[in-house]
């Protein structure tokens, strides 16, 4: 068995990792780098895409699958494999990033027909055979929906190795925690935020309450970056709740009784998802599905309004608050929250929420380092803008495990593992991480 690390080996984006075990090539994700986050040419790859007999797929995010389409165009044909909830959301995310690749949308409609021919859904917490004596199981990852960790074993060859694509937070809106894993000869662990905590769910809900109670009081606007697939469905799940939970309102005496500020998706995309999200709710965690029982839809409610064309979406950039603004990317990079943040980053009323991860060299990234900075500003689209807004970072929403969650995800495997190998993490991440787990005994690579 033999493991070739060809993106996110030291750096956050662009996952991906190829397993090579009696006679197969098996490809562990297919991932977009983000940034300044390098990634290796596919021809620069010990193995041709028409020579890859499976791919799996940890989850639905670019950075873990925006490389699909690539793979398929230089003649990948094996098959791939995910969860049932990322297979129905793999294509509209794709599709979403073949927008801006350059493809022609004829060569964009075979890809989507190619995808469709060769995934396969399976459930989790089971085990199925690929070939050769190799065995595979997906167990739940709780990062987004259908996120997935992955298991493989040999017993005829006597190896396991597993795969925990992104793990993320316990008690997270929606989705179910991540499952315990079992153990393996080699663990191939994320280490996004291996050197940090995360606020507590209460701690991000009061934050967010106060954030909105400004917005209310000085007609401001609320930006939010926010990916499309996760971190959105999210925010809508908790801003619904500090507007008609009792228990929510108790902690903001300053909402009771007013009205909430209209929130807008301002990402076709993101309500694609957020459609795809309730059609799914048998993966739900059971509060959500309580809810949705109860007659309460978890992320839908009054004041919720979506922006599907470009012409709508002009028309927000220009309204006056207040508002709480939903839109992509995440990051910054482009989308429709470059045209929002150029209208509104420069005015002291309004507010700028990060909820993810701001990989280095993105505009997200900038905003953060520059906003407490005299002067401090940020190039967006070519056009140079002073930061004035208040900026904030909520960690716990974070779609990733904190160092706790990662430290607590291993030591619930009933054996150690004989070792692990950190990833898709930067230095400082992953060396603050590796250094607490060989304290507890751990062999960290």
């Amino acid at each position: 068995m033999n493991l070739s690390h060809l993106g996110a080996e030291h750096c956050v984006t662009g996952s991906c990792h190829l397993l090579q075990a009696d006679g197969l090539n098996i490809m562990v994700d297919c991932g977009l780098a983000q940034g300044n986050d390098p990634g290796a040419r596919i021809e620069d790859w010990p193995v041709s895409p028409k020579a890859i007999d499976y791919l799996f797929l940890t989850h639905a995010h670019i950075d873990h699958i925006g490389r699909v389409p690539e793979l398929i165009q230089k003649g990948f044909k094996g098959e791939i494999i995910c969860s049932h909830p990322t297979r129905a959301l793999l294509y509209p995310m794709l599709a979403d990033a073949m927008k801006f690749s350059g493809l022609r949308e004829q060569t964009a409609d075979s890809i989507e027909k190619t995808i469709d021919d060769l995934s396969w859904g399976f459930e989790y917490g089971e085990t199925f055979d690929l070939e050769k004596g190799i065995t595979f199981k997906l167990k739940r990852a709780g990062h987004i929906l259908g996120s997935c960790f992955i298991r493989f074993q040999d017993d005829k060859n006597g190896w396991s190795v597993l795969f925990s694509g992104d793990l993320g937070a316990a008690d997270t809106p929606i989705l179910p925690d991540p499952e315990p894993p079992e153990t393996a000869d080699l663990v191939v662990l994320e280490s996004t935020y291996g050197d940090r905590l995360h606020e507590k769910r209460g701690q991000r809900i009061r934050q967010l309450g106060k954030i909105l109670t400004r917005a209310l009081a000085d007609s401001g606007k609320v930006f939010i970056p926010a990916f499309s697939l996760g971190r959105t469905q999210e925010l809508i799940y908790e801003m619904d709740r500090l507007f008609s939970d009792p228990g929510y309102q108790e902690m903001f005496p300053d909402l009771q009784g007013k009205q909430r500020p209209p929130v807008f998706v301002d990402s076709p995309l993101g309500l694609e998802i957020t459609k795809i999200y309730s059609r799914l709710s048998g993966y739900w965690d059971k509060e959500a599905k309580s809810l949705h029982r109860q007659g309460d839809h978890p992320i839908d409610f009054d004041g919720l309004y979506a922006i599907e064309s470009h012409r709508d979406h002009l028309k927000i950039c220009d309204a006056e608050g207040p508002a709480v603004i939903l839109a992509g990317s995440g990051m910054c990079t482009g989308g429709r929250i470059i045209n929002h943040l150029k209208k509104g980053i420069g005015h002291p009323k309004n507010d700028i929420l990060f909820v993810g991860y701001q990989a280095n060299g993105t505009p997200g990234r900038a905003i953060k380092k520059y906003a407490k900075r005299p002067g401090g500003y940020v190039d967006l689209d070519g056009e140079r803008k002073t930061i004035k807004a208040g900026v904030h970072t909520l960690s716990g929403y974070s779609a990733h495990a904190d160092q706790k969650g990662l430290v607590e995800w291993v030591a619930s495997m009933p054996e150690k593992p004989g070792a692990i190998k950190l990833v898709h993490g930067e230095k400082q991440a992953r060396n603050t991480l590796a250094e607490v787990l060989a304290n507890r005994g751990y062999n960290v690579h």
